[in-house]
C-alpha cells in the first residue's frame, strides 16, 4: 500500500514539473536581451491540446511497478515475473497519467507577415488573438505572438 501511494504521489507531482507556456511568463535569462520583433497580421486560430514529453510518468510508474510487482509472490520465479509485469503495467499508467496532468490548453496562430512570408507559432491561451487582428511576432526563446 506504502508503495503504490508513492508511486500516486510521484506521479502527481509531475504536474508541478509541466512547463508554463503563458505567453506572460518569461524566464529570468530572458531579461535583458533583444530580440527581433514583425508586425504581422493574423490569419487564422484554432484551440490545441499542449503536452509534456519529458518522459518522466513513464520511468517513474516502471520503478514503482517493478518495485510492487516484485512483492507478489515468493520465489526468484514469481518476484522476477512480478517486477517485469509490473514495470510493464506501472509505465503504461504513469505515462497515461502524466499525459493527463501535463496536457495545457494553447492556440495555434498563422500570421503573415508584412514582407508576405507566412508563419505559424503555438503558445499557451492565456491571451486570445482573432482573425485579422494586427499583433506583433516576438522571435526568441521562445518566440510570441502579442497584441499590437
Amino acid at each position: 500500500m506504502k508503495k503504490s501511494l508513492g508511486a500516486f504521489l510521484g506521479v502527481v507531482m509531475l504536474a508541478g514539473c509541466q512547463a508554463d507556456i503563458n505567453s506572460n511568463q518569461y524566464a529570468t535569462s530572458s531579461v535583458g536581451r533583444a530580440n527581433a520583433a514583425s508586425e504581422c497580421s493574423v490569419l487564422s486560430v484554432r484551440p490545441v491540446s499542449v503536452k509534456t514529453e519529458n518522459g518522466l510518468g513513464t520511468i517513474i510508474g516502471s520503478v514503482a511497478g517493478g518495485v510492487a510487482g516484485y512483492s507478489i509472490g515468493s520465489g526468484s520465479t514469481a518476484h522476477n515475473l512480478g517486477a517485469i509485469g509490473g514495470a510493464v503495467l506501472g509505465g503504461m499508467a504513469g505515462n497515461a497519467a502524466q499525459g493527463a496532468l501535463s496536457s495545457q490548453g494553447g492556440y495555434e496562430y498563422v500570421v503573415k507577415l508584412n514582407n508576405g512570408q507566412v508563419m505559424t507559432l503555438t503558445q499557451g491561451s492565456d491571451t486570445l488573438l482573432t482573425p485579422g487582428q494586427r499583433c506583433m511576432l516576438l522571435f526568441g526563446n521562445p518566440a510570441r505572438l502579442i497584441a499590437y
